[in-house]
């Protein structure tokens, strides 16, 4: 996934419009969709930041030897997560801090980041377009971690007749 430059193979982030564009720019639309997301502000600062000293991609992996540490670009997913969970327990040895990743995959991490969305108060059609999944899956898997679950059923309890 590349930051600033649209990709034939990968997605890209365009950090001027704060957009992720997840599908490759030739890639037909599947059943997953892989539709636009914008991005909280901050992150698209610090990829500009990271951008204007010469990083391309958004993943790129980190390798120690010798006590220094090397970047290489990653070119596939599978290594591309691979690669974000080796760099997660460097940070955490660097801070002394002890990290068990084992069992957290990718649709954990969406999982985690849904149920957040909707505790926060984003809405069923706001976090469906956001995390590119239907609204009908977000209403039957997440819906009672929103923020408004059965809020309008309390408020006609809560009435006198």
């Amino acid at each position: 996934m590349h930051i600033d430059r649209p990709s034939p193979v990968g997605g890209h982030v365009d950090t001027r419009t704060g957009v992720l564009y997840r599908k490759p720019g030739k890639k037909v639309e599947t059943h997953k969709r892989q539709r636009p997301a914008r991005l909280p502000s901050r992150y698209p600062a610090q990829l500009r930041w990271q951008a204007g000293n010469g990083r391309i991609y958004i993943v790129e992996r980190r390798i120690e030897r010798d006590g220094k540490l090397r970047r290489e670009t990653v070119k596939d997913d599978k290594n591309a997560w691979v690669s974000a969970w080796s760099e997660v327990e460097i940070l955490a040895r660097l801070h002394g801090v002890n990290i068990d990743l084992s069992g957290v995959t990718p649709r954990t991490l969406k999982h985690i980041a849904i149920t957040w969305a909707l505790q926060r108060g984003a809405t069923i059609w706001d976090a469906a377009g956001y995390f590119s999944i239907s609204a009908e899956t977000i209403e039957r898997t997440y819906g009672h971690h929103s923020s408004n679950h059965q809020a309008t059923a309390v408020k006609a309890m809560d009435m006198r007749g």
